[in-house]
């Protein structure tokens, strides 16, 4: 096992990687930009290290001097939780020819899951249905517009190198084709420095699952079952369940046997997500792998009782998976609630600032990750995301129940936040019966702009 881990991010997940070091009796070392000098969870790590100015492109995205200060602190590994550089290969390529282990998938499997064309090749030859569009990316507007035709519009024009929603176009006809192609292409240039875009054929109102696999290093890969993360806007997650309550038991195995088969034939070793869209039939359809930690990795571990982070890290030293597929069972149900620093009633804007209040909600079946205490400033260089509230009980509706009053007991003060959008989510009587889809909250919640003074 690793005596000493570098984690090469922050806030809640920073947190979070902290807590399972230290329960492995790990020394942990932290990394924070300017903007994060007075973050309370860096008291937590042996050692803060500052890498650069509050800006991602100064310091947590800033790889040469992440390594020196891997380099300083002498440590054997680095953990990248999730966003920043967790699902860049180079790094992770990087991280090993340095001499540190990176903990997550190999970079070459980063690489091949990273290029979602590359995936799709991967997933057909794992015999894994994917939605029907381009094999690979499209070379030129003829080419897109051709087979626009051929699958049926709408279509939707997807950024080949990345994800969150970025270099993402829906395209309804013809018509708004070539114009939908250049917005999509400028955005993917601008967030993953690549401009390739390939197709999908858009699948009317399905729901967004998810199914978490680990993958040891001696051939060895169990899924965690399922995760259903429907509730989004803009591509961006609000709500999280495990398990997916809409899937039969028959399709809740063929979509996990489905995972498993697509790791192994991308030579995948750690923690990974494989995400799918599932149709009214129940039907599902591959869309791309994450080769890192989820945001919503804890409704799995409240499910399944494993602990996912240790996992990564015992994976990454070597360790052997310390169970097999039979042994992971589901019980009950547990749901999340990404808690962001945004105001739902003007279009989400951000709301960053001082935090002048905090409750924190508690008793059976309540979990609260997060970084965020009283006086702490929320910078403006980065996600959103305050905290997560998870809850756990026997059935979804019990879990429902636990979490209504959950929320109520939560109070964030100083800021705007996404609380009172998931109080009205939960009592929706669509939500409750399982009515929902992709585009769901967007069609249901209108915000209300604030009018201008």
């Amino acid at each position: 096992m690793f005596q000493r881990i570098l984690v090469a991010n922050r806030g809640e997940i920073a947190l979070r990687v902290i807590r399972a070091c230290k329960e492995l009796d790990i020394e942990v070392v932290a990394v924070f930009s300017e903007a994060d000098r007075a973050a309370p969870y860096l008291e937590q790590a042996d050692r803060a290290i500052c890498i650069g100015r509050g800006p991602s492109v100064d310091s947590y995205l800033n790889r040469p001097r992440i390594i020196a200060a891997a380099e300083v602190a002498d440590v054997q590994a680095i953990h990248p939780g999730y966003g920043f550089l967790s699902e860049n290969p180079d790094f992770a390529e990087v991280c090993r020819s340095s001499g540190f282990e990176f903990i997550g998938p190999p970079h070459e499997a980063i690489r091949k899951m990273g290029l979602k064309t590359e995936a799709k090749q991967i997933a057909a030859a794992a015999q894994v249905a994917c939605v029907p569009g381009s094999d690979g990316v499209i070379a030129n507007d003829a080419q897109a517009l051709g087979l626009a035709r051929q699958i049926g519009f709408p279509v939707l024009i997807k950024a080949a190198a990345g994800g969150g929603g970025k270099g993402m176009r829906l395209c309804s006809d013809e018509r708004s084709l070539a114009s939908a192609l250049r917005t999509a292409r400028g955005e993917a240039e601008a967030a993953f420095k690549n401009p390739s875009v390939y197709l999908e054929k858009f699948l009317e109102r399905p729901r967004h699952v998810e199914v978490q696999i680990l993958a040891d290093t001696r051939d060895q890969i169990v899924h965690c079952w399922d995760r259903d993360c429907t509730l989004q806007r803009r591509h961006q997650k609000l709500v999280e369940e495990a398990p997916a309550s809409t899937l039969t038991e028959e399709v809740r195995a063929r979509m996990g046997a489905a995972a498993v088969r697509l790791a192994r034939a991308a030579g995948y070793v750690n923690a990974g997500t494989c995400e799918f869209l599932v149709d009214a039939d129940q039907n599902f359809y591959f869309i791309e792998v994450n080769a890192r930690i989820q945001v919503e990795h804890p409704v799995t571990e409240m499910v399944t009782g494993i602990d996912l982070v240790k996992q990564q890290i015992r994976i990454a030293a070597g360790e052997p998976l310390p169970f097999r597929q039979e042994d992971i069972a589901i019980r009950g149900h547990s749901i999340q609630c990404r808690i962001n620093s945004e105001d739902p009633e003007n279009d989400f804007r951000p709301s960053p600032g001082r935090i002048t209040g905090l409750r924190i909600p508690g008793g059976p079946g309540v979990r609260w990750d997060s970084h965020i205490q009283v006086g702490y400033s929320v910078p403006p260089f980065y996600d959103s995301l305050l905290g997560k509230l998870i809850v756990h009980a026997p059935t979804r509706l019990e879990a429902i129940a636990t979490m209504r009053r959950a929320l109520d007991e939560l109070v964030i003060e100083g800021i705007r936040t996404t609380i009172p959008l998931h109080r009205k989510i939960m009592r929706n009587p669509d939500f409750l019966a399982g009515r929902v889809d992709t585009t769901w909250v967007e069609r249901v919640w209108t915000p209300r702009p604030v009018a201008a003074r």
